[in-house]
């Protein structure tokens, strides 16, 4: 199978901070994402200029695209980026990571995340959209879909719902399958009618935290699954470091995780949908599609970013071909 993304092309700016003080200045809600305009990001940009940072592509259904690629799985993306360095070396990473780049170019600047990543190993997003958000449902054509066999949406989309309605449909048109992974707790509480909307219409295949499927359904995550399933063929509850619950065909697998050093959780939940939708694409067992994701989950949380190194994705693929 052949997978598709489409998402907010973001750079990631990662920050790591021993206290909260950063974060309770900014009036961030910690473990959560808030959207801001670019003075704002000056302004966080300014404040945190002596501080210790990194940079790599990002954005929550790139991170998952990427993962897809170093396990082989023939992938694309579409985004929006500008023309300028940041967007230049988003495309390069596509490229190297293997990922056939789909991007639109603007002369509007680069969108990037600031990614604060607190003592507790929870990531807290100041996410300047930049160019990505001027992406638009006409970007959106049957040739660029023509060939890939699922469509993969990140949740963060939403404020622009006709983008990834428009999506939607066009996926639908071509028998994709359509999956989705909601965003962070507080972005799904502010859009909870337009996605269970989608969910209800679209989605086949559904991913959401144990935060977030709060948000979206009211309730605690076994009964979150069961509404999510009533609309999904494949829902997914991710519980941290307790692991992971999926309901496919009526039947309910609880996926444990290995214990590991956790040093950043971004791109985590990320990663593991990358570990699930291999498996779904190459039709395993909705248990063995969950463990798949928990390897990925928790390779990517020993380092600071959404990215592995090689060496890593070597120890990765040996486990996967171990529990296959």
């Amino acid at each position: 199978m052949k997978i598709f993304g489409i998402g907010n092309a973001l750079t990631d700016i990662l920050v790591p901070l021993k206290q909260f003080d950063m974060i309770n200045a900014l009036n961030l809600p910690h473990g959560g994402m808030v959207m801001i305009d670019e003075n704002h990001f000056i302004e966080i940009n300014n404040k945190i200029k002596d501080y210790e940072k990194s940079y790599s592509a990002g954005g929550s259904a790139a991170n998952t695209i990427y993962g897809l690629a170093k396990l082989g799985v023939e992938t694309s993306f579409i985004g929006k980026v500008g023309n300028d360095e940041i967007g230049k070396i988003y495309e390069n990473d596509m490229i190297s990571s293997g990922v056939k780049p789909c991007l639109i170019k603007t002369d509007t600047p680069s969108g990037c995340a600031i990614v604060f990543v607190t003592e507790d190993s929870e990531r807290t997003f100041a996410s300047y959209l930049g160019a990505a958000q001027e992406m638009k449902p006409e970007n959106i054509t049957e040739d660029i879909f023509f060939g890939y066999d699922i469509l993969h949406v990140e949740g963060y989309l939403l404020f622009n719902y006709d983008l990834v309605e428009a999506a939607m449909k066009m996926a639908k048109k071509l028998c994709m399958k359509v999956s989705l992974d909601l965003a962070a707790h507080n972005f799904v509480n502010e859009n909870r009618p337009q996605m269970q909307s989608l969910l209800k219409n679209y989605v086949d295949i559904c991913f959401a935290n144990e935060e977030e499927a709060k948000a979206l359904t009211g309730l605690e995550p076994r009964q979150a699954l069961d509404f999510i399933a009533d609309y999904s063929e494949y829902a997914v509850v991710k519980l941290g470091a307790s692991g992971s619950l999926i309901k496919h065909s009526g039947n309910v697998y609880e996926i444990p995780t290995d214990k590991v050093k956790c040093v950043d959780t971004t791109g985590a939940g990320d990663l593991y949908a990358s570990g699930v939708l291999y498996g779904i694409s190459n039709g395993f067992a909705p248990d063995v599609c969950g463990k798949i994701g928990s390897i990925l989950g928790g390779a990517v949380v020993q380092n600071y970013g959404a990215r592995i190194n090689d060496e890593m994705w070597q120890n990765i693929k040996m486990n996967i071909n171990n529990i296959i």
